[in-house]
């Protein structure tokens, strides 16, 4: 099996030498998505191939989900959770949380995760 991977911060040196550099962009919602479905895929110790089966869909378009390099539908990650046992909300609600913290990290906020009932609009 898979090590889980990890978010890590990587600090550019600008911040101690007064060089501006480009601003750090914000995690994209795919790729929070990506990470989530993944680790949950992980602790229920499945393959790719077993859950990509069951979605009906490759186990390579699955991979790339799971990168965030594919910008999957509401129906597809609704099956994917569906395959994985998960509500779509667990999903939404996870990669929200992630994205706080990504925010927080690389934009030097302290995070606030999110809590209780919470209204999103797009």
């Amino acid at each position: 099996m898979d090590t889980p991977h990890k978010f890590t911060l990587v600090r550019d040196a600008s911040e101690h030498s007064g060089t501006a550099v480009p601003a750090q962009k914000a995690p994209l919602i795919r790729e929070a998505y990506g990470h989530v479905l993944r680790e949950v895929r992980r602790d229920q110790d499945r393959t790719l191939g077993d859950v990509a089966a069951e979605v009906g869909m490759s186990k390579q378009y699955l991979s790339e989900v799971e990168r965030g390099k594919k910008e999957p539908s509401s129906e597809i990650l609704r099956s994917i959770c569906d395959a994985l046992g998960m509500p779509l909300e667990h999903l939404l609600f996870r990669s929200g949380n992630k994205i706080v913290a990504l925010n927080s990290i690389s934009f030097g906020h302290t995070p606030q995760p999110i809590s209780g009932p919470v209204l999103m609009a797009a």
